[in-house]
Order: structure tokens, then C-alpha cells, then sequence
């Protein structure tokens, strides 16, 4: 059965972070889906097509190429059920989906859009994030509710979107989501 890695994100801007995810998640999953959409519980600086535009140049950056990570923006929405549907019209339901979520939206999945739906058709794969800890209560919650969790072994970069935004920390993106940054003069 094909497994496939599901990882919308909001992406404002994709960093390196986003990018070590990525390569992990390409050597653990035969298919990797990403795409930039909307967290109803986050406000966004920059629209969809241009955070699309940096995840497709952030795939484009990983060396060397995967052939196995997707952008599929189409299957983008506020609501990770539907985005969850998409992907299933696209690849089938033969296919075993896991949902990535990052450490920091532990704690906010089980408000998410009919959850429990959600939590029949996907695994959980929680990305630890630095300043962001896994609270051991949150998982319990999310298993009670029906989650198959686990908890990626990986250390990605201590980057996020948000010290780039706040702090212009050019460390936090690649060279080429930086120059389109640039070009584009966004998070000014």
C-alpha cells in the first residue's frame, strides 16, 4: 500500500525548517504532498499564490531532487478534511494518508473541522518544533478522540516563519525564498 505524507502549511514564508521537513519526510513516505493554505486560527501576511510561489522554489532547492514531493496546491483549504478529500479523489482510498502537523498545533486539532472524520481517514505525524514541546496530555486526548499519533524523529533547524516576519532573520529561509522575497518586496 502506498504510503503518502499529507503537510499543508501556512508557509509565511516556507523557511529551512519547512525544507528539512520535507526532506524527511521524502525518505520516510513514498509520496509527499504540500501545499500552502489558510489555518482558520492564524492571520497571514502574504497571500496563497505567493506562498505557493516559495514552497515550489523550496522544493526546487532540495539537492538532491526528490521525485517524490509534490506542491499540490489544489488540494488547499481551510479545513484539513477537505484537503484530506482532495488528495483521496486524486490518489484513492487504497493509499494510507497521515496528516503532518506541526508540535505547535497539538493542542488546537481536536477544535479542528469535524475532527473526529478527520481522525477515520488520516494517521497523525507530529514534527517536533524547538519552543514548541509535545504535551503528553494533548496526545492522549487526540488518541481518545480516535488519533493514530506518532511523533517524527527528526531536528529540524530552530527557524520559523514567524522570527523571519518579526525579526528578518535571513537565516530562517533558503537563498532562492529569499531573493523572491526580495523581488516580490514582501514582509516589508
Amino acid at each position: 500500500m502506498t504510503e503518502i505524507a499529507l503537510f499543508g502549511t501556512s508557509a509565511d514564508p516556507p523557511t529551512a525548517g519547512h525544507q528539512a521537513i520535507l526532506k524527511w519526510l521524502s525518505e520516510h513516505f513514498d509520496r509527499v504532498a504540500v501545499w500552502a493554505s489558510d489555518n482558520p486560527f492564524k492571520s497571514h501576511q502574504t497571500g496563497l499564490e505567493h506562498r505557493a510561489m516559495m514552497l515550489d522554489l523550496l522544493i526546487r532547492d532540495i539537492y538532491p531532487p526528490r521525485e517524490n514531493i509534490y506542491l499540490r496546491q489544489d488540494f488547499s483549504d481551510r479545513r484539513s478534511l477537505f484537503s484530506v478529500e482532495k488528495a483521496k479523489r486524486v490518489w484513492g482510498d487504497r493509499s494510507n494518508y497521515t496528516l503532518v502537523i506541526g508540535s505547535d498545533l497539538v493542542g488546537q486539532i481536536r477544535r479542528w473541522y469535524r475532527v473526529g472524520d478527520l481522525l477515520e481517514q488520516v494517521k497523525i505525524l507530529v514534527i517536533p518544533r524547538p519552543g514548541y514541546p509535545i504535551d503528553p496530555e494533548d496526545l492522549r486526548q487526540l488518541e481518545a478522540l480516535g488519533a493514530r499519533c506518532s511523533i517524527a524523529d527528526l531536528n529540524a533547524p530552530p527557524v520559523s516563519s514567524t522570527d523571519y516576519r518579526e525579526k528578518g532573520d535571513n537565516e530562517a529561509v533558503t537563498p532562492p525564498v529569499r531573493d523572491y522575497i526580495y523581488r516580490e518586496k514582501l514582509y516589508a
